[in-house]
């Protein structure tokens, strides 16, 4: 069954600290794009909303996925984490058949 991501506290939390540093209200948009390593990957950047973007809201904060990305993102979990290697938000896609190491290539 085919459902629209979520995305967790953690995520949400981490975007408002980020906005909070900014001083000012950016959504975080996450987008898939041909490309990568392993043929799609993942592009998350901070970003005004389109009219026909899906919004995920939490912590009074945005998240946006566009309606091309979204069947790449059906089912999908945003998430925020921080490793030894670094601090990152990360995607947790049921979708991909392989990802690459670097966590934003992947296949389907």
């Amino acid at each position: 069954m085919n459902l629209p991501p979520r995305a967790t506290p953690r995520a949400f939390a981490r975007l408002a600290e980020i906005n909070a540093a900014q001083g000012e209200e950016k959504a975080l948009r996450v987008a898939v794009e041909g490309g990568g390593c392993s043929g799609f990957q993942y592009d998350i950047r901070l970003d005004d909303p389109a009219p026909d973007d899906l919004v995920l809201e939490g912590d009074g904060q945005k998240i946006l996925i566009d309606p091309v990305s979204l069947p790449f993102l059906s089912n999908a979990v945003i998430d925020f984490t921080e490793e030894l290697i670094g601090a990152r938000f990360v995607i947790e896609n049921p979708n991909a058949t392989s990802s690459c190491g670097c966590g934003t290539s992947f296949s389907i």
